[in-house]
């Protein structure tokens, strides 16, 4: 795609703190995030949309990049090493991807709280509307 050449909007959806997105991406579109009000953490996942079993894998995005951020020109790889997406533009500069979501046990572990909203919680919510789980 030419730097020049903005793509066709085909969904411009604002997604309330705290709560889940999902959509197919086909190939060739572009999924574009954007921090409206700054300081957000958007925890991130993606499925093979023809084989939803076959997901992003951070360890073979990592390895075949050598590098644990994700960036400008970073290629997104799945669990059986195909290309999910690749970043064409970034404007944040440093992303970590072994991090790990948020979780009510993390929460727990780290900040001594319970019964915390989290991450992996909207995860759950959002791969069920797609028939999909922790597996």
């Amino acid at each position: 795609m030419s730097a020049s050449v903005e793509p066709e909007v085909l969904s411009d959806d604002v997604v309330p703190a705290g709560r889940p997105w999902g959509k197919t991406i086909r190939r060739g579109e572009v999924l574009r995030i954007v921090d409206l009000h700054g300081k957000q953490a958007v925890d991130f996942l993606c499925y093979d949309a023809a084989d939803p079993s076959d997901r992003y894998s951070a360890m073979n995005t990592v390895k075949v990049q050598g590098n644990v951020f994700v960036q400008k020109g970073t290629v997104l790889y799945s669990d059986r090493g195909n290309a999910l997406f690749t970043v064409i533009e970034d404007t944040c500069g440093s992303h970590d991807t072994i991090a790990g979501c948020c979780s009510e046990v993390n929460n727990f572990l780290r900040y001594g709280v319970r019964n915390t909203p989290s991450c992996y919680a909207n995860f759950l919510e959002i791969l069920g509307r797609f028939g999909l789980g922790r597996n």
